[in-house]
């Protein structure tokens, strides 16, 4: 039921006249259901239990709510409606004035016929369950927008994405939204068995990467490298980034040696490393020998350290620049070399024998004056890992300073590579889920 001090508010509201759509921001269907319904006089007519839908042209228009009280259920059109948010929902009209009614099968209700349904890709592969739906304006309509299909729509689903969000938050991850927009859905028909991925292959590319490895992780694993083999080099190789290396090194097996090996170098080093350590020998030394002479060196060099150290963490891509350079130097530096560079999150000063002198962050630079050397502002000495450091050790450091990266050096202190916050997370991740499942 409704909270008085919400229920004085609404009676205060004016009821009529002109307004903007009725309803406010971002909504969940989730968050909606199960909301008392209110009549003109603020009475309280029932819950709201599900959505009319019918076809628009390009998103499915809500035209109806549909409302439950005891065993009577009633049918409100959406033009009756006066008052839709997340906390209050209320129609222009009198509970008398409304007629109750059945449902008709072939009528399409939002909850009822989408809800929990297996989302399919056109060759008929298994994708996603939907666990949630985004309801938003469309052309001065209630339209369904999206499906959510991840972690954040079941927890919402089930009343606890605060809570999840807040102990998420306490290990500093944020839990990723992943909606599929219906644009890529099939038109909607009554009794629908399934949902229907309405992308060709070729144009998945279109996708984020992230919503691309879904979509692989769910289909068989013998149809994954024959989609991976559809993409862009550059898109496959983001793709690929964002799957688990056992899965990353099943696809690259299946690829065409020529087309696996440019994939590979186009991906960051130090994942690139990880999936050719989890391939046969054989295989490896065949794609290493394929690609390009400096990427191999960065390859083998990776490869040369057990996985579960800083060598083995680490990428070999970072940047840096030497301490004789002044601030507006270094900006210009800064601009020619970090679209080459995956993550720049500091800038390590080197010398002539790529020993690490100091580091400084993108605000020193920017926020320094301009005719400063490097040097007067970097700062010494340098929180560093050895190579052979252990992947506690990697964390308990990158914790203890609040590191965003950390410096890998060899026993001369020369800059071997870095260890990003976000691998270090990523595998605890990996390993929380591992021991759960």
């Amino acid at each position: 039921m409704i909270g008085n001090k919400a229920k004085k508010a609404f009676l205060k509201r004016p009821l009529y006249g002109d307004s903007d759509m009725p309803y406010i921001g971002e909504l969940f269907v989730s968050e909606l259901l199960k909301k008392p319904v209110l009549d003109k006089m603020g009475e309280d007519i029932g819950v709201l239990t599900d959505f009319i839908l019918v076809p628009g042209d390009t998103f499915p228009k809500i035209s109806a709510l549909v409302v439950s009280r005891r065993k009577k259920v009633l049918v409100i059109d959406w033009e009756a409606v006066k008052i839709f948010n997340r906390h209050i929902i209320s129609i222009s009209l009198r509970e008398c004035d409304l007629a109750p009614r059945e449902m008709s099968e072939e009528e399409m209700l939002l909850c009822r016929d989408l809800l929990d349904k297996q989302i399919v890709d056109i060759d008929g592969a298994k994708v996603v369950r939907v666990n949630d739906l985004k309801v938003g304006e469309f052309h001065g309509h209630l339209c369904l927008m999206a499906a959510d299909v991840g972690l954040r729509g079941l927890i919402r689903r089930i009343g606890l994405e605060s809570q999840g969000e807040r102990l998420s938050g306490f290990f500093g991850y944020k839990i990723p939204r992943n909606l599929i927009s219906w644009n890529y859905l099939q038109s909607l028909k009554p009794k629908l068995t399934r949902l229907t991925l309405n992308i060709p292959r070729h144009k998945l590319s279109e996708l984020h990467p992230a919503d691309i490895a879904h979509i692989l992780s769910q289909i068989p694993q013998k149809d994954r490298a024959a989609l991976i083999d559809t993409l862009d080099v550059e898109t496959a190789a983001e793709t690929l980034e964002e799957m688990g290396t056992s899965d990353q090194a099943s696809i690259i097996e299946e690829l065409d040696a020529e087309h696996a090996s440019d994939i590979l170098e186009h991906m960051a080093p130090d994942e690139a490393a990880d999936v050719l350590q989890d391939l046969p020998t054989e295989k490896a030394n065949d794609l290493l020998q394929r690609m390009e002479k400096e990427g191999a060196d960065e390859m083998e060099e990776l490869l040369s350290h057990e996985e579960d150290t800083a060598g083995g963490l680490m990428t070999t891509e970072y940047l840096s620049l030497t301490k004789d350079l002044t601030v507006r130097e270094a900006i210009d530096q800064v601009r020619l070399l970090s679209p080459n560079v995956e993550t720049v999150y500091y800038i390590y000063i080197l010398d002539i024998d790529e020993k690490l002198q100091g580091v400084l962050s993108l605000k020193d630079l920017i926020v320094s004056k301009q005719d400063n050397t490097l040097e007067e502002i970097m700062t010494h000495p340098v929180k560093i890992v050895r190579a052979d450091a252990d992947e506690k050790e990697v964390e308990r450091i990158i914790s203890k300073y609040g590191l965003i990266a950390l410096p890998v050096v060899d026993e001369e202190e020369k800059l071997l590579g870095i260890i990003t916050m976000d691998d270090i997370l990523y595998r605890t991740l990996n390993h929380t889920k591992g021991k759960r499942g």
